[in-house]
């Protein structure tokens, strides 16, 4: 059972944190693209699609967590160090993105459908730099899945 929880903790991982990752890195380049021609169309479809991806990998990234903490319990990790340093990494990496990166995306996104309506120089910029912490975030808890530190299974 252990096998088969750690397999869906890491696919859902994969599935659902690889393409918000993706997704939200590539939407402050659409909208700097919106920013130099706000008359561009098919940017403004470019950056509706991002976001859209981010919300629904985001709502399905839930996941990572609950198949998480059943293959912790499951291998009687709980109280590891490395599991609670990531556990909070989690969840900073899933306050940036529900509290500051899908907000500041909702509203580049109005402003970007509404004609004559400026998006302000360092939307973009501050976008990146949000993107860029949550990815980190989420590099650091995998490196830390991955080596474990204080392990003893010599992996």
């Amino acid at each position: 059972m252990t096998k088969l929880l750690l397999s869906l903790h890491v696919l859902a991982a994969v599935l659902a944190i690889g393409p918000v990752t993706v997704a939200a890195s590539l939407f402050p380049r659409a909208l700097r693209r919106i920013e130099a021609d706000p008359g561009d169309h098919e940017a403004v479809l470019t950056l509706r699609m991002l976001h859209r991806i981010c919300r629904v990998y985001a709502a399905v990234g839930i996941a990572v967590p609950v198949f998480g903490f059943a293959t912790a319990s499951s291998l009687g990790v709980l109280g590891s160090g490395w599991l609670i340093a990531s556990i909070l990494l989690t969840t900073a990496a899933a306050a940036n993105l529900a509290l500051l990166i899908l907000p500041a995306q909702d509203n580049a996104l109005a402003v970007a459908q509404t004609p004559g309506l400026d998006l302000g120089s360092r939307s973009a910029g501050r976008l990146a730099m949000l993107t860029g912490v949550f990815n980190l975030l989420w590099a650091t808890v995998t490196v830390l899945m991955i080596i474990r530190p204080g392990s003893t299974t010599g992996a």
